[in-house]
């Protein structure tokens, strides 16, 4: 299955960014893993109001705008038992640190998601754990330095 996807830096203003730690319900021997907040496009929407579309159900965020994309992708995956080949673009959000919330999880999200973290770009070039996408540490610095 093809699918385009939005995913989002979301900064705070201590330049930390949010992710969530996520595993596949369906493998539950594999590691979990750190991402991006973000999902795919509705048939109609712009990549830019699926963002703030995901942002909102994701966190309780919600976001006016966002600014991009900064960084695009392509993968292969097997989620939940579904094959995908995602294209993904990555936005940027800046926002006040706020509590995330549940409250808008899909029953698919509350079966896979386990957390959510602020993260400093220290942690995230400095830590053992998988994170996507790989070169993520890389993104942040890069928006941080613009």
């Amino acid at each position: 299955m093809n699918r385009r996807a939005a995913r989002v830096l979301i900064f705070n203003e201590h330049d930390c960014v949010l992710l969530f730690r996520e595993f596949d319900s369906t493998t539950p021997e594999h590691l979990p893993w750190w991402c991006t907040p973000g999902g795919g496009l509705e048939p109609g929407e712009t990549l830019h109001e699926a963002a703030i579309r995901e942002v909102k159900e994701e966190t309780g965020i919600t976001l006016t705008s966002v600014s991009g994309p900064i960084y695009d992708e392509e993968t292969d995956l097997t989620y939940e038992g579904v094959e995908l080949h995602q294209y993904q673009q990555f936005v940027v959000a800046h926002v006040h640190e706020v509590a995330v919330s549940a409250e808008g999880w899909t029953d698919l999200e509350k079966r896979i998601m386990l957390e959510s973290r602020w993260w400093k770009l220290s942690d995230l070039e400095n830590t053992t754990e998988t994170i996507y996408p790989e070169n993520l540490a890389q993104l942040v610095r890069a928006e941080l330095e613009r």
